[in-house]
Formats: structure tokens, C-alpha cells, sequence
């Protein structure tokens, strides 16, 4: 608790006088341009990774960055992407794993969690990912194993979150475009599914194009090719 509050100290020494204007017009309330949907590791701070001012983006965080299919679990996540959606008028929803992810270590070894019942509960909504991975390539094992787990699982929460009704009426009116990456921890380097390939592509700053998903497109597994 002495190393937080002596860095909110730093804080409103160093860094508040110069956004005073900032925080200001921030009192008043929040207009994001992003919801972006990632991990409660300690390890993934979007803010910091992005370069993000405060009130950019709307960051919701959960075991595994999964989102329910809608109607089968009412959640927190759930309504916070509803919210984002219809109040805030996100322009832009990103799911976002990473690299070494314990809750991706946990979808290869349920046993190891059964003791966290609710845990356990919770990780069965990212199943899907295992089940293709093991179907598809089971001679895959170790780092290899776990990087195409943490695709294939935002890969399929991405395809949950068009089952949202709200996601699904922006998207088809085009105020609303939904991505996937996996962040990777050691290399500051970021992978985008690119729905039209099938397949993870490597952010190229030099590039115009950007990976997104229309709302028709169909997202092919990533563990196969």
C-alpha cells in the first residue's frame, strides 16, 4: 500500500499539473473511442501499452479476456459492452490476449483449477478454443501449444461477442468495427487476427492496412495452416 500511495503522490505532483485542463474537462464525463476487452494480468496495461490519455479507452479486464455468448451468462462484461456501445458510442471494440497467459494455462489443464469452482466455471466459456487446438493440431507442444490457445480463444470470443445484439445492429450499420489481438509480453510486439486471411498478422507500423472484421465475415480457425 506505501509503494501505490507514494506513486498517487508522484502522480499528483508531476503528472496532474500538466493535464490540470485535462482531468478539467474529463469531471464531466467520458466519450472513448475504444472498448478494449483484456486480461486481469497484472502484466497487461493497455494504457501504458498504447500510449492512451486518460479517457480514450474504455477498459474492461477478466480471467482470459472472454466475453460470454450472449443470453447464456449475464455479466459484468456483458453489460459493460452494452453500455460501451449504446451510451458511450465506442467506435471500435478490441479483444486482447497475451503472451504467457495463466487462464490459457488453465483452458490446457482443467484439473488444476477445479479446486476455484467459480474459476473452473468461468474458463468453461473459453473451451472452444481448446477443443479445435487439440482436434487440430495435437502434435503441438509447449510456447507453440499456448501462443495458438491464446489466438484460437480470441478468436472465439470475438465470434461471442457478435451474438450481442448491440454489437451486432452497430456492426451491421457500420459505427462499429470489433478487433483481435495478442499482445506479446516479451517482444513489444502486437498480432492482428486478419479475418480475411484466417490467420494472425504481425502489427507493421508502415502499413495502412489494418485488420478488421466486417460484420459478415466468418472467422476461420487459426490453429489449422
Amino acid at each position: 500500500m506505501e509503494r501505490l500511495l507514494a506513486g498517487f503522490e508522484n502522480f499528483r505532483r508531476t503528472v496532474f499539473p500538466g493535464q490540470r485542463e485535462l482531468f478539467k474537462k474529463l469531471a464531466t464525463g467520458q466519450s472513448p473511442h475504444t472498448l478494449f476487452i483484456t486480461c486481469a494480468d497484472s502484466r497487461v496495461m493497455p494504457e501504458m501499452i498504447f500510449s492512451a490519455l486518460p479517457g480514450e479507452i474504455f477498459v474492461y479486464r477478466n480471467i482470459g479476456n472472454i466475453v460470454p455468448p450472449y443470453a447464456q451468462h449475464v455479466s459484468g462484461v456483458v453489460a459493460a459492452i452494452e453500455y460501451a456501445v449504446k451510451v458511450l458510442n465506442v467506435r471500435h471494440i478490441v479483444i486482447c490476449g497475451h503472451s504467457d497467459c495463466g487462464a490459457m494455462k488453465a483452458l490446457q489443464a482443467p484439473d488444476k483449477v477445479q479446486h476455484m469452482p467459480s474459476v473452473a466455471a468461468w474458463m468453461k466459456h473459453a473451451d472452444v478454443a481448446r477443443y479445435v487446438v487439440a482436434e487440430n493440431c495435437p502434435e503441438l507442444k509447449g510456447d507453440e501449444a499456448l501462443r495458438r490457445l491464446t489466438e484460437e480463444n480470441v478468436v472465439g470470443q470475438l465470434e461471442h461477442l457478435r451474438t450481442l445484439p448491440a454489437v451486432a445492429a452497430s456492426m451491421a450499420n457500420g459505427t462499429l468495427s470489433i478487433h483481435g489481438w495478442v499482445y506479446d509480453i516479451a517482444n513489444a510486439d502486437l498480432h492482428m487476427f486478419d479475418p480475411n486471411k484466417g490467420r494472425f498478422v504481425t502489427f507493421d507500423p508502415n502499413s495502412n492496412e489494418m485488420p478488421v472484421a466486417t460484420p459478415h465475415a466468418r472467422f476461420a480457425s487459426v490453429a489449422v495452416g
